[in-house]
């Protein structure tokens, strides 16, 4: 997945927004002011932090050496997904869309039932 397919995935998603809060090289991708995806989209190797059921997130290190404990994250709740084509792009973008749901699903229910997801 190159950094273009990357941003376009992420704000495919209902109600996603880029936003730059720490500095003009790093993408933040929200739902509903909070933070589902994190990038620096010109960095090499092309990583990005996504959020994580904890369960879920040991067994994916365990399994795929790319999938890292989220660097300067809640180790608990984020992965770093190195995205080197080891991963195939069907797994990322599960993965992706796994971290938009997990945020989605901690929003109050009206805001959830506005974005199709309840």
């Amino acid at each position: 997945m190159t950094p273009d397919e990357l941003r376009t995935f992420c704000l495919s998603f209902n109600d996603a927004v880029e936003d730059f809060p720490f500095d003009p090289e790093t993408s933040v991708f929200k739902v509903a002011g909070k933070m589902f995806a994190l990038t620096a989209l010109g960095g090499h190797p092309l990583t990005v932090n996504l959020k994580c059921d904890p369960d879920l997130a040991v067994q994916l290190r365990a399994a795929h050496p790319e999938i890292a404990p989220g660097w300067h994250m809640n180790k608990r709740h984020w992965n770093t997904v190195t995205v080197d084509g080891d991963l195939p792009d069907r797994q990322l973008r599960e993965l992706i869309e796994d971290s938009y749901d997990l945020v989605v699903a901690g929003l109050p229910r009206a805001q959830r039932l506005r974005l199709d997801r309840p």
